[in-house]
C-alpha cells in the first residue's frame, strides 16, 4: 500500500525559501491549475497543489496532458507578483531554468526548448502551463498559476499513445516528497528574483541550456510556417532570435510552435 505524501515533510525539506507557501496534496482532481484559479479571490498566500492523479490536465493551446496514474508529477503553484501583466514576458522560460536547476540537483540532465518545454535526450520530459488572474484587492498585482507536468515513468507507452517521443527520468531514484521540495525551493527563489528583475537575470542560463542552439528550425502558427531560419538564443524580453534569409527576426512567446526542419 502506497503511503500518502506528507506536506509537512515537503515543507521541511524545502526550507526557508518556501516557508510562506501553503502545501496541499490531493489524491485526485481534474486540474490543479483550474483548482487554484478558481480560488484566487480567496488566496492570501502562495499555494502549491500537488495531485497524485489528474483527470483533466491541460497543456498549451488547450491540449490535453496525459499522465497515467503514478507515472508523473503533476502540480501547480499559485504565486502573487506585484508587477503589471506585460512584465510577465519570459516567465515560462524562467520557470524552465528553475526546473532544470532542480532536476540537475536530483541527477537528471535536461535541456530547454523555447518557449516552455524541458527535454531529456531530445524528447519532452516536462511541460509548463502558466495562467493568470488579476488580484482584486490590488490592481497593481497579478496571480500566476504555474502548472507543471513531469514524466517519471512509462515514456515508451506514452510515446506510442501520442505518436511522438516522450522522455522520463529513467533509472534515477525518485523520492517524490524530496523532488517536490526541491522544485518548490527553486521556483520560489526564481519568482522572488523575477518579480524584481524580470527575465534578464536568466537569459544567459537559458541560452546555455537551449536544446536547439544554432539549429535550423521553423516557427509554426497553427500549422502555418511563419519563419524559417537558425536559432540564435533568446533576448531579455524572452523573444527567440532567428537568423533568416531576410535577416534576424525576433519571435515573441505566444501560441506558436518551434520545430526542427526535416531534410
Amino acid at each position: 500500500m502506497q503511503v500518502s505524501p506528507s506536506s509537512e515533510r515537503i515543507a521541511a525539506l524545502a526550507g526557508a525559501t518556501a516557508a510562506q507557501v501553503a502545501i496541499e496534496v490531493v489524491a485526485e482532481t481534474g486540474s490543479t491549475n483550474a483548482d487554484l484559479l478558481a480560488r484566487v479571490p480567496q488566496l492570501t498566500q502562495p499555494v502549491l497543489r500537488w495531485a497524485l492523479a489528474q483527470t483533466a490536465g491541460r497543456g498549451r493551446a488547450g491540449r490535453q496532458w496525459l499522465a497515467p496514474e503514478n507515472s508523473a508529477l503533476t502540480f501547480s503553484l499559485a504565486w502573487r507578483l506585484r508587477i503589471p501583466l506585460q512584465a510577465l514576458s519570459g516567465l515560462s522560460l524562467a520557470v524552465g531554468v528553475a526546473l532544470s536547476r532542480a532536476l540537475a540537483q536530483l541527477g537528471v540532465d535536461t535541456r530547454l526548448k523555447w518557449p516552455n518545454d524541458l527535454l531529456r535526450d531530445g524528447a519532452k520530459l516536462a511541460g509548463v502551463l502558466i495562467e493568470t488572474a488579476i488580484d482584486r484587492q490590488d490592481r497593481q498585482a497579478i496571480w500566476v498559476v504555474i502548472g507543471i507536468g513531469l514524466n517519471l515513468t512509462q515514456s515508451q507507452n506514452l510515446s506510442a499513445q501520442l505518436a511522438r517521443a516522450v522522455a522520463d527520468v529513467g533509472e534515477v531514484h525518485v523520492d517524490r516528497e524530496q523532488w517536490m521540495a526541491v522544485f518548490l525551493a527553486e521556483l520560489s527563489s526564481m519568482l522572488a528574483v523575477f518579480e524584481q528583475e524580470g527575465f534578464a537575470p536568466f537569459v544567459g542560463e537559458w541560452n546555455a541550456l537551449d536544446a536547439y542552439a544554432g539549429r535550423e528550425v521553423v516557427i509554426l502558427d497553427q500549422g502555418r510556417e511563419l519563419h524559417h531560419g537558425y536559432t540564435a538564443g533568446v533576448d531579455a524580453s524572452a523573444c527567440l532570435q532567428l537568423d533568416t534569409q531576410e535577416g534576424r527576426v525576433s519571435v515573441a512567446v505566444g501560441d506558436v510552435s518551434l520545430r526542427m526542419t526535416e531534410h
